[in-house]
């Protein structure tokens, strides 16, 4: 097996060295964008199994297509070892060097172009996960000038929506924190542990949403949580919650990690302070945060008359969960309407 290289390092080298040189009278952009594990820097030797290796996308005027494509015929066959035929069950195995308009791959992946302005519903209706993918990757030449701009709009969300999306993230987390303790006052311990759980996901999401930091899906949502600022003072109360055995501990951990993320709700400006102390569910024995006050400074901080008037249901990845929906720009755009309808 040849030497492993991150799939940004192999697919740089293969652009500078084999790809670049035959693009040289066309004016482009080349990158590695989109999705995959080697896009977001979380591939290892254990990625090379499928759909992996020296690939990118070269990005021409609509006039240059057909000649850009010439030019790159005849690549050869491997790169530093690794095929260049690549593919998987899913993808069929060819060379992916792909070369799109700038306004086709982003309305291929994003299923709207970002060029022209995104409304506060495209942004809702936008998966983190996708728009992670857009930032991410490596830009290796961006002689059309745009690339690098359309990249940093979609760095972060407007401050109006973020603030409603932290919001959103709070209610969803004040509408489940006394069911750890109710449901394990019940005598359901299973329960108890389920919702604990989806406490974890929920707060991991809400110190993304904070730092200004868009989550990946599951499979790397850990990975990435880690590297967070975060991470150090919440991750070792999100940990004992899971590994809790009984609700007195489990509801401990969790308090920890309510008092920390209010703390840096609060250190973060977005909206007025609220006392970052825990206190108990109406005359209930059960500790929550009562994150409806953290929902309700950050809607006061809002300016945009349409979002104040929105319910807190959140953008599409706070409440849907179907992979086949955040994966896909076109069917996650299709929500665009309902959020309409909403306002």
């Amino acid at each position: 097996m040849p030497a492993f290289h991150p799939g940004l390092d192999l697919a740089q080298s293969f652009y500078e060295l084999e790809v670049g040189p035959r693009l040289a009278g066309t004016v482009h952009s080349a990158a590695l964008i989109g999705p995959g594990s080697d896009v977001l820097g979380y591939d290892d030797i254990r990625s090379t199994d499928h759909y992996w290796g020296p690939r990118l996308q070269v990005f021409v005027d609509e006039r240059d297509i057909d000649a850009a494509r010439r030019a790159i015929e005849g690549l050869p066959a491997e790169h530093l070892g690794w095929p260049t035929t690549i593919g998987s069950d899913q993808i069929p195995f060819r060379k992916h060097v792909d070369v799109w308009t700038l306004g086709d791959w982003f309305t291929h992946r994003l299923a709207v172009d970002p060029r022209q302005g995104l409304s506060t519903m495209d942004w809702l209706a936008l998966p983190q996960q996708l728009l992670l993918e857009t930032t991410s990757g490596r830009v290796f030449h961006d002689g059309l000038r745009e690339l690098g701009s359309i990249r940093s709009s979609l760095t972060w969300y407007p401050v109006d929506v973020w603030r409603w999306l932290l919001a959103s993230q709070w209610r969803r987390i004040a509408q489940e924190e006394a069911f750890v303790g109710r449901t394990a006052d019940a005598g359901d311990d299973l329960g108890s542990r389920i919702v604990a759980a989806r406490l974890v996901r929920d707060l991991m999401r809400l110190c993304f949403l904070l730092e200004r930091s868009y989550a990946p899906y599951g499979k790397w949502l850990g990975t990435a949580f880690v590297r967070l600022l975060a991470a150090p003072s919440v991750g070792p109360f999100l940990a004992a919650a899971l590994a809790a055995d009984d609700h007195p501990a489990r509801e401990e951990a969790l308090v920890g990690a309510y008092e920390e993320v209010a703390r840096r709700h609060n250190a973060s400006g977005i909206s007025h302070p609220e006392t970052p102390t825990v206190r108990h569910f109406h005359d209930r024995p059960f500790r929550v945060i009562d994150g409806h006050r953290f929902a309700e400074a950050c809607v006061e901080a809002i300016d945009d008359p349409v979002l104040r008037s929105l319910p807190l249901v959140g953008a599409v990845d706070q409440w849907v969960d179907a992979t086949d929906v955040l994966a896909d720009g076109g069917r996650a755009r299709r929500l665009v309407a309902w959020y309409d309808s909403l306002s």
